[in-house]
C-alpha cells in the first residue's frame, strides 16, 4: 500500500509558494467553505473547507498528489476520515471506511494483483470477518487479524478442495474439517498448517457425520475462537459459550460492493461496525450459504443418495504432519452393539452444583465471576505491598460486596443476577499472585477482558463447573464446601511452601471466592494456573495416581481431549540426568508437604507433546497456505515447486534469555533447569519451525518416550509406526484437597482409590506419598 503523506493544514504558509488558494471563500483570515489548494509540490485539493476547524480540510473533496496517487471522499481535520476511494500508483484501490488516514471500518480493496478483499479494516490491516479473492481463484471467507487468516474460516481452492475450521497467522490451526474435491473428507486437527493429533478420514462414496452437527459441536464464539484445540488440564469434552447475535453472512445479508455504491448507507452501517462486525458467524453462514464457498447441507444430503456399500473409515493421528498410526474400521454398528444402544438407559447423576446453574444461568454464573475479581483486584492492588500476618489468614480476613443488578454506589450495574461476593484472604492472594510474577492489570484482563471466559463441562467424579479464560492461562473450578476448607487451612503452610520453592509442582492458586445468590445457594471457585499454557499442541494428557485399581479408561470414550489414567499409559520417559534428577528432588519435597497437610488422592497431571520422528520427515505433505511476498495467503507450494519442509526435532542449547518468550503467564516464576548433557549448564529448548523455548521444571521438559509395544498390538489391525518419540513434557501436581480423616473420609477415599476399605493403611498420607512416587520412578526410569 502506498504510504498516505500527512495533509499540511493551511497554517503552514510557509511551504506555499504558488496559487495558496484558488476559486475560494474566507471567513476572517481561515478558508471557508468550498476552494482548490495547490501545494508547491505539485500536490492539489478541492474541496470542502472548515473555519471553525482553523482553515483546515473538512468535508468533502479530491486530493491529487504529485506522486500520481488520488483520493476522493470525506475528510475531517486534514485527515482522510469517513468514506471515501484511494487509487495507489501501483493501480490498487481502496474503497471504504477511513479514520485519521489509515483504512478502518467497512471497505474493500482490489489489489494491483487483482485479488480482491472486502470486509473489516482496523488500524489499515486486515482484522474481524472478510473475503479474500485471489486472482487464481481461490477464496477465503471468515475472520481475520492483523492482515492474516485468523479465527474461524472457510477456504476453498481452485481445484475444489475446501477447508472449514479454525486459522492462526494465515495456516490452519486447531480443529477443522477438509473436503477433497473427489468427495473424500478428513475431520481432524491441525497444527500451523499441518495436521497434528486425531482425526478421522472418509473415502469418497462413504458415509461422514453431518457438517451442521460438527460446525455446531466444535465450539465456536462470536470471534471465531477455537475452544477444543486449546491445551487445557480439564478433561473437557464440550464447551458451551452464550450465543452472541450474528450479523449475518457477507454475501447474503451484507454485500459490501453494495453498501460501498452508497455512501450513506455505508456512513450509517461504520457506526455499528466495531460492535457487530466481528460477530459474524463463518461456521453458520458460509459453511451453509455462501454458494461460492460451501460445504453445503444440500450436497451432503445429495451425497446419501450416491454413496457406495464402502463403509471403511481411517482413524488416524498425525504428528507435525507425519503419520504416527492408522486404524481401520467400518462405519455400520454390528447388531449386537445397535441392540445395546437401543435400550440403553441413561444413569441418574448426582446432583451438582452444576444443577444449580443449568442454561442460561451458568451463563449468569460467568458474568458474576468477572464482577467480583475485577472489584476485588482493584480494592486490594492499590494497597501498599506488606508481609502477610497471622490475621490475613483468619476467618475474618474476606471482602465482602452485595451487587443488586441496578448497581450501587460501590458497584456497576449490570445483566447479570443479584449476588452477594466473598473473597476470601485477599492479601494472601494478592501476595501470591505477586510472587508468582502476574501482574494485577494482565490477571485482571485475562479473566474478565472482553473475550470473557469459556465453560468446559467435566466428565470427572467431581461434577464441577470449569472455565477456562481466553488466552489459556487461568483455570476456574467450582469447589465443594469441604474442598474451600481444607485449602484455607493449609493455606498459611502452602503460602510458605510455594514462597521457598519456586520451582514447586503444586497447583498454583491464585484466588479464592464465593457467590450467594438470593434464595441463600452458595458456589465457591478457586482461581489456578493452567500447567498446559503453551504454544504446543498437547497430544495426550493422563492423570497419574501410581494406583491400578480402575485407573483405565473406556476405549469409547477416548477422544481428542480425554485425560487418561495410569493403565493407559504405555510408555517410559528417559530424561537428561540432571533434569531427572531435579524432577525427582521436587516432586520429593512437595510429597512431604502434602503429607505434613495429610492431604491423599492427588495426581501428577502430565502433558505429552510429541515430535514427528525424523525418519519420516521427507514425506510430510505441505501446508495448506503459506504466505507470499505481500504477506497474504498463497498455496502450500512455495515459489520454487518445493514442498515446505517440517520443523526439525528437539535440541538442548545454552540458555539465552534474550532468545525466549517471556509472556506472562503460570510458568514465568521458576529456575531455568540445566542439563548434564550440556555441561551442568541452563538450558533452552529449539524446536526449528517452532520457537526457542526456556526450560523449567514441569514446562517445556525434553524427553525420549519410549513406547511399550505388547504382543497383542503387534498382532491387532492397527500398526503403530513408531516405537520410540521426542517428546514435551508438562506436568504438575493435582487435587491437593482431598484431606485424610481416619474417623469420617477413609470409607471415602478407599471407595475412590478401589482400595479394600479394611486395609486403611493404604491410603495413610504417608503410604501414599511412597507408592506414588515409587510409581513415578517406574514412569520415569533412570538411564542405565
Amino acid at each position: 500500500m502506498v504510504l498516505l503523506r500527512r495533509l499540511l493544514d493551511i497554517e503552514d504558509s510557509e511551504s506555499i509558494d504558488e496559487k495558496p488558494l484558488s476559486n475560494g471563500s474566507f471567513k476572517g483570515s481561515l478558508p471557508h467553505g468550498k476552494g482548490k489548494y495547490i501545494w508547491s509540490d505539485g500536490t492539489v485539493y478541492e474541496g470542502d473547507w472548515e473555519e471553525w476547524e482553523e482553515g483546515k480540510i473538512t468535508g468533502k473533496g479530491q486530493i491529487l498528489w504529485s506522486s500520481g496517487a488520488i483520493y476522493e471522499g470525506d475528510f475531517s481535520g486534514g485527515y482522510l476520515h469517513g468514506i471515501g476511494t484511494f487509487t495507489g500508483l501501483d493501480g490498487s484501490e481502496y474503497r471504504g471506511a477511513w479514520r485519521m488516514n489509515i483504512q478502518h471500518g467497512l471497505g474493500m480493496k482490489r489489489y494491483s494483483n487483482l485479488d480482491i478483499y472486502e470486509g473489516s479494516w482496523k488500524e489499515g490491516m486486515n482484522e474481524g470477518c472478510g473475503r479474500y479473492s485471489w486472482n487464481s481463484g481461490n477464496m477465503y471467507i471468515g475472520n481475520w487479524k492483523g492482515g492474516k487468516m485468523c479465527g474461524r474460516g472457510v477456504m476453498k481452492w481452485e481445484n475444489g478442495d475446501v477447508f472449514d475450521g479454525f486459522w492462526l497467522n494465515g495456516l490452519r490451526h486447531g480443529s477443522g474439517v477438509y473436503r477433497f474435491s473427489d468427495g473424500g473428507y478428513y475431520f481432524g486437527m491441525w497444527s500451523m498448517g499441518l495436521k497434528d493429533g486425531k482425526g478421522t478420514f472418509h473415502p469418497a462414496g462413504t458415509k461422514h457425520p453431518s457438517l451442521r452437527k460438527w460446525g455446531s459441536s466444535i465450539g465456536c464464539d462470536g470471534i471465531g475462537r477455537n475452544l477444543l484445540s486449546h491445551s487445557s488440564s480439564i478433561n473437557s469434552e464440550e464447551v458451551r459459550v452464550p450465543k452472541p447475535n450474528f450479523l449475518g453472512s457477507l454475501s447474503g445479508k451484507m454485500s459490501i460492493s453494495k453498501i460501498l455504491k452508497d455512501p450513506v448507507r455505508l456512513s450509517q452501517r461504520n457506526a455499528l461496525l466495531d460492535e457487530k462486525w466481528s460477530l459474524c458467524n463463518p461456521s453458520g453462514e458460509f459453511i451453509y450459504r455462501e454458494p461460492s464457498c460451501t460445504l453445503s447441507q444440500t450436497s451432503e444430503e445429495g451425497q446419501s443418495g450416491v454413496q457406495n456399500n464402502s463403509t471403511v473409515v481411517y482413524e488416524r493421528e498425525y504428528l507435525q504432519g507425519v503419520l504416527k498410526n492408522e486404524k481401520v474400521r467400518g462405519t455400520e454398528l454390528s447388531r449386537k452393539t445397535k441392540q445395546r444402544k437401543k435400550f440403553h438407559v441413561k444413569e441418574a447423576k448426582r446432583k451438582s452444583c452444576v444443577d444449580i446453574f443449568e442454561g442460561q444461568r451458568s451463563y449468569y454464573l460467568m458474568l458474576n465471576l468477572q464482577l467480583g475479581i475485577r472489584y476485588t483486584v482493584g480494592k486490594i492492588t492499590p494497597v501498599p505491598m506488606r508481609e502477610v500476618r497471622d490475621s490475613d489468614f483468619g476467618d475474618r480476613a474476606r471482602i465482602r460486596m452485595y451487587f443488586p443488578r441496578k448497581g450501587s454506589q460501590f458497584t456497576p450495574p449490570h445483566y447479570s443476577i443479584d449476588f452477594y461476593w466473598k473473597d476470601y484472604c485477599p492479601m494472601v492472594f494478592r501476595n501470591l499472585r505477586e510472587m508468582f510474577k502476574l501482574d494485577a492489570a494482565d490477571y485482571m484482563m485475562s479473566i474478565c477482558g472482553d473475550d470473557g471466559l469459556r465453560e468446559l463441562s467435566s466428565s470427572g467424579k467431581s461434577g464441577s463447573i470449569f472455565y477456562l479464560s481466553h488466552d489459556d492461562r487461568f483455570v476456574i473450578k467450582t469447589l465443594k464446601k469441604f474442598e474451600l476448607k481444607t485449602l484455607l487451612q493449609m493455606l498459611p503452610n502452602y503460602y510458605i511452601h510455594v514462597g521457598k520453592y519456586e520451582n514447586t509442582l503444586i497447583t498454583k492458586f491464585f484466588g479464592v471466592h464465593r457467590i450467594t445468590l438470593r434464595g441463600g445457594r452458595k458456589v465457591r471457585f478457586v482461581v489456578m494456573g493452567n500447567m498446559f499454557c503453551t504454544e504446543l499442541r498437547i497430544h495426550r494428557r493422563f492423570d497419574l495416581k501410581g494406583s491400578t485399581q480402575g485407573r483405565y479408561t473406556d476405549e469409547d470414550k477416548v477422544g481428542e481431549n480425554t485425560t487418561l489414567k495410569d493403565l493407559d499409559l504405555e510408555y517410559e520417559f528417559l530424561m537428561d540426568k540432571l533434569l531427572r534428577k531435579s524432577l525427582f528432588k521436587q516432586l520429593s519435597l512437595d510429597c512431604s508437604f502434602l503429607e505434613s497437610q495429610q492431604i491423599i488422592d492427588y495426581s501428577l497431571l502430565l502433558g505429552l507433546h510429541f515430535r514427528a520422528p525424523e525418519q519420516l520427515r521427507s514425506i510430510l505433505e505441505p501446508p495448506a497456505t503459506m504466505l507470499n511476498d505481500a504477506g497474504l495467503p498463497a498455496d502450500g507450494i512455495n515459489s520454487q515447486g518445493h514442498l515446505s519442509t517440517p520443523p526439525k526435532g528437539l535440541l538442548l542449547v545454552t540458555h539465552e534469555p534474550g532468545f525466549v518468550s517471556t509472556a506472562p503467564g503460570p510458568h514465568i516464576r521458576g529456575n531455568t533447569l540445566k542439563a548434564y548433557s550440556l555441561g551442568e549448564r541452563e538450558v533452552d529448548l529449539l524446536l526449528p519451525g517452532t520457537g526457542r523455548l526456556r526450560v523449567q521444571l514441569g514446562v517445556n521438559m525434553p524427553a525420549q518416550a519410549s513406547h511399550k509395544l505388547t504382543r497383542d498390538e503387534v498382532d491387532s489391525a492397527e500398526i503403530e509406526l513408531f516405537e520410540v518419540y521426542d517428546v514435551v513434557l508438562y506436568m504438575g501436581v493435582i487435587d491437593i484437597l482431598q484431606e485424610y480423616n481416619v474417623k469420617k473420609k477413609v470409607e471415602h477415599a478407599c471407595k475412590s482409590l478401589k482400595f479394600d476399605p479394611l486395609s486403611i493403611s493404604a491410603v495413610e498420607p504417608k503410604l501414599y506419598a511412597k507408592r506414588f512416587l515409587n510409581f513415578l520412578h517406574k514412569v520415569f526410569p533412570e538411564q542405565p
